[in-house]
């Protein structure tokens, strides 16, 4: 018992380790998940502050745009007659801080300084030579040293006429280009390759600082972009994974009492037993009864081994106890009678031959193993003696009793296996009516070494003697506990002194050579 509850701890452990190596999976890919997506949210927040500046920035050139093209009819005219007009628009558009008329390469009319002189294709080549129609640069007449965006709208192809728009940029970019925080750090306006970079009132160059990923939109309708530095998403995600922990924790831990239960079956013995019955794991050997007086074999007790891929042989001494626990035992018998009829080809046609197999008290339930009998025992026509061992086990109710009557009425002898360990007793060999009695071998054993044991099994053999019941021992190992056991008139011997189990297609084999064995001591003792 020891033994199987060694093995059915293994199963339980196993168990364990499989749900806490699947909640583990389950807890990093919940991490992974929650930090990739973290990372897509982290970039898609990035890129629609960048869409959402640039589509900010395009409704305010949008109108700037429109007003200058609508007041390309004043260039040409004198800066007298078009002065007044210019300031109106300078008022109503709030962004601009000054508007200059071109005519003929010539900045000739400004809506702050008036009339001006001054060559348009040498004060701004980008404009005029380089056909740009943005240009960010420094303010050198009302606020020197702020950064402005001119706007040319040129009236014709050559750039040598049009309207002139001087905006103040860093106002705009101060409302407009504001980082959204966490994933915006820096948000810079670009035109040409100046950069103007929220917060900083100075037009230079900008670049990534160690760690910083960049997003660049650009606008359709003007020539300028919106570049945004912010914190690797990778790196923010991370930082944000202890707020992700509790609920994967508690998903990992979810899932690993769902694996616990689902293995519940799967990874159980009793499951491996159904498994083994299944897959035909199990193997039925024997082991030879040996006539005490005669030496000659008198049948064969049926024994089952289990062999799995998964864990090699397994000792009946586990997986019996749990296979009764878990109301398996019954299927194991049929298992054992089924194989066994088989191979009745291979044992002897007589009727003098026992075949003895081992039978649990549960199976006897609702007479069951009659039933069982019935399908696979009886169809096969055998010859040999059939007996049942009754194992001692589980006490047998007295309903359950009845089946062992109608066996013994069908010819089944019935045997007590393990007599005296059990729930046996004078009232249980009475309402039983035993055929045969096992003695168990820890009495064999204690033979010359246990005197108390010893004492026992002189009673067991005395009471069988009394009852007329044939005996037979168990665990006979050496010839000084057959000489015992034979002195007081035990019938049948069962051990390794004479023959360990094997397998079925073995025996015939071995009973060949034990016969020729008996047959040769024999004419040696009658010559002697």
């Amino acid at each position: 018992m020891h033994m199987s509850q060694q093995m059915v701890g293994q199963f339980r452990r196993r168990r364990l380790v499989v749900a806490a190596i699947v909640a583990g999976i389950v807890l990093i890919l919940t991490l992974t998940v929650g930090v990739i997506r973290e990372e897509n949210h982290i970039e898609q927040q990035a890129q629609a502050f960048a869409r959402s500046a640039v589509t900010r920035f395009d409704k305010l050139f949008s109108p700037l745009d429109i007003s200058a093209s609508n007041a390309l009819g004043l260039v040409g005219l004198s800066c007298d007659a078009v002065r007044q007009p210019l300031i109106e628009k300078l008022a109503i558009l709030q962004t601009v801080r000054a508007i200059l008329l071109v005519s003929e390469n010539t900045l000739y009319c400004s809506s702050i300084f008036g009339a001006r002189a001054q060559s348009f294709s040498q004060r701004y080549p980008e404009l005029a030579v380089n056909n740009q129609h943005m240009l960010l640069t420094t303010d050198t007449l009302l606020l020197k040293g702020s950064p402005i965006l001119l706007l040319w709208t040129p009236q014709s192809t050559d750039n040598r006429a049009g309207i002139l728009q001087a905006i103040n940029i860093e106002m705009i970019a101060s409302y407009l280009l504001e980082p959204s925080q966490p994933w915006v750090e820096r948000a810079v306006f670009s035109v040409g390759g100046k950069s103007l970079e929220y917060g900083n009132p100075l037009i230079e160059p900008t670049q990534a600082a160690d760690g910083e990923v960049t997003y660049v939109e650009s606008s359709l309708r003007y020539p300028y972009t919106i570049t945004l530095y912010g914190p690797s998403p990778t790196a923010l995600a991370l930082s944000r994974l202890p707020s992700q922990l509790p609920l994967a924790l508690l998903l990992s831990l979810l899932t690993a009492y769902i694996i616990w239960l689902a293995t519940a079956t799967r990874m159980s013995f009793s499951w491996q037993i159904g498994y083994g019955i299944s897959a035909r794991e199990f193997h039925v050997w024997c082991q030879p009864l040996i006539n005490a007086r005669s030496g000659d074999c008198y049948g064969i007790e049926l024994l089952l081994r289990w062999r799995t891929e998964r864990q090699g042989w397994i000792p009946p001494d586990v997986f019996i106890p749990i296979a009764e626990r878990q109301n398996l035992i019954a299927p194991l018998t049929r298992y054992v009678l089924s194989d066994v009829v088989a191979h009745l080809p291979l044992l002897p046609r007589q009727p003098n031959f026992v075949i003895a197999i081992n039978v649990a008290a549960s199976h006897f339930h609702q007479q069951a193993i009659l039933d069982d009998l019935d399908a696979l025992w009886w169809p096969a026509h055998p010859v040999p003696q059939l007996v049942v061992e009754l194992t001692e086990r589980d006490a047998l109710p007295a309903v359950d009793q009845q089946a062992v009557t109608c066996l013994q009425r069908r010819g089944v002898k019935v045997a007590i296996d393990d007599f005296g360990t059990g729930h046996s007793s004078l009232a249980y060999l009475k309402t039983l009516n035993p055929d045969v009695l096992k003695i168990d071998k820890v009495f064999t054993a204690a033979i010359g070494t246990d005197a108390i044991n010893a004492t026992v099994t002189d009673m067991v053999i005395a009471l069988a003697q009394r009852l007329d019941i044939r005996l037979v021992a168990e665990g006979v190992e050496t010839a000084e506990q057959a000489d015992y056991l034979r002195d007081r008139g035990v019938d049948v011997f069962q051990g390794y002194y004479f023959a360990r189990p094997m397998p079925l297609e073995a025996f015939a084999g071995w009973l060949q050579h034990h016969r020729q064995t008996v047959a040769e001591q024999t004419v040696a003792e009658q010559a002697a």
